[in-house]
């Protein structure tokens, strides 16, 4: 997944008349969303290139600064675990701790750096963002005790909390007035930053592994460098003041938000999502490890999930944009990934092995990829509509933050089922459950969040 993992949220057409009441629609009869007539979606079904054509030059950059940052995090976090391991000499457990830590400090902290954004502004935000991540990198390639991994990965972790909210809530806001100027769909313009993402997160660790055959500070230093173009190119080209986007207070809006019923909601259901697909580097490992004696193969079914991605989001994106409202593009992409592990689940039990094995792995994995090409971008097309105007960023922080701690508290849980000696397609089950049960908190459908 993308470094995390993002969550739009809202801009002016939506307010909310009360902080603790759902958001009111102030704009005139915005057009439902359910089946749409197919005649009016067939002359213009826009190439990914004529839509990224069509696209302001602020949300262009904004996309390509997706794929930077996990070019740039990619490049160096996939091989950090065994630097820990093999050239600092860190026990297991303290390698996963140092890995816990850096993702809480990420993900913990989103909401804090969504909050700032709406105060001060997308560019000092972002800027002192790679300033920070630019610092750790370096950091961490010359850190040779735990203290100073530590230290490093904390500041890499913090780094990305600042600038991802500012950066999503901002192409969120954009795809919002790209929609209400007539250029079509939000969730397409949401499905171009799921692909750069991704893209990011397909190339950087090519670059990382052609820079870990001189070492592995040679691979943060690479990173840094990818962050020094993005500092350079966002210090000359981001606006000062982006039109449309005001400041506000720090303070004031947390009260507001966590009476919004509706917006924690949606957070749990993503929450849920965020929980299935982090079974990547939970369940599956352990899987493809049973069925093959090596992770070898995790790799190409990594490979693959990105490759879906790339080439089959934006076509998946306008197929449901065609037909289905966010509400139903997000079940019918969490009952894709609960087939996915129901799946495993059922093949569990024969003990398949070998390629035959690989198969329900490589179903999953498939079946997961959908689920998210139909959850994600309509997760984040909603927040909009969820959100009180001024507190974007609050809202797309909060998401990842409360969704990262669903995940840690999730997957302390699969872990241990994993350990208690049940029988082994129990996990999967379970898992196959939690998609399914979380449908039932998704907001009913408002006339905002009908719009998409």
């Amino acid at each position: 997944m993308t470094e995390h993992h993002r969550q739009p949220s809202g801009t002016a057409p939506d307010r909310v008349a009360d902080a603790g009441e759902a958001p009111v629609t102030t704009s005139a009869e915005p057009s439902p969303r359910g089946p749409a007539d197919p005649s009016r979606h067939r002359p213009d079904k826009p190439s990914r290139l004529r839509t990224w054509g069509r696209l302001d030059p602020l949300l262009r950059l904004l996309i390509l600064t997706q794929l930077a940052f996990n070019v740039g995090f990619y490049a160096v976090l996939p091989f950090l675990a065994e630097h820990l391991g093999t050239a600092i000499g860190m026990a297991g457990w303290m390698v996963g701790f140092v890995l816990g830590l850096r993702t809480f400090s990420q993900q913990g902290l989103f909401v804090v750096g969504g909050a700032l954004a709406d105060r001060y502004g997308v560019r000092p935000v972002v800027l002192v963002g790679c300033v920070l991540r630019i610092a750790g990198f370096v950091w961490l390639g010359y850190a040779g005790a735990a203290w100073s991994v530590i230290g490093a990965v904390l500041l890499i972790g913090f780094a990305a909390a600042l600038f991802s909210p500012a950066v999503e809530s901002e192409v969120a806001r954009q795809a919002v007035v790209w929609e209400e100027s007539g250029g079509g769909s939000r969730t397409r313009v949401l499905a171009l930053f799921t692909v750069a993402g991704q893209a990011g997160a397909f190339v950087g660790p090519l670059i990382g592994a052609l820079l870990l055959a001189v070492d592995y500070r040679v691979v943060c230093l690479g990173g840094a460098v990818v962050f020094v173009l993005v500092l350079a190119g966002h210090a000359r080209l981001l606006p000062q003041h982006i039109p449309g986007r005001e400041r506000v207070e720090v303070r004031g809006g947390l009260g507001g938000l966590l009476r919004n019923r509706r917006f924690l909601a949606l957070c749990g259901t993503y929450g849920a999502y965020l929980l299935a697909y982090n079974q990547l580097y939970l369940l599956l490992p352990d899987e493809v490890e049973r069925a093959t004696g090596s992770q070898a193969a995790l790799a190409w079914l990594f490979g693959l999930s990105s490759l879906l991605v790339v080439t089959a989001q934006l076509p998946v994106t306008r197929w449901a944009g065609d037909r289905l409202d966010l509400r139903r593009s997000m079940a019918a992409g969490l009952l894709l990934i609960a087939a996915g592990f129901g799946m495993v689940a059922l093949a569990r039990p024969a003990e398949w092995t070998g390629t035959a094995g690989l198969l329900p792995a490589a179903g999953f994995v498939v079946l997961l990829t959908l689920g998210q090409m139909l959850v994600a971008p309509a997760a984040r097309a909603w927040v909009p509509d969820l959100a009180v105007e001024g507190r974007l960023g609050l809202y797309t922080g909060a998401m990842s933050s409360v969704s990262g701690l669903i995940v840690l508290l999730g997957s302390a849980g699969t872990g241990s089922l994993m350990d208690t000696g049940l029988p082994p397609a129990v996990p999967w089950a379970v898992l196959a459950a939690v998609p399914v049960a979380s449908i039932l908190l998704l907001p009913r459908r408002s006339r905002a969040a009908g719009r998409r």
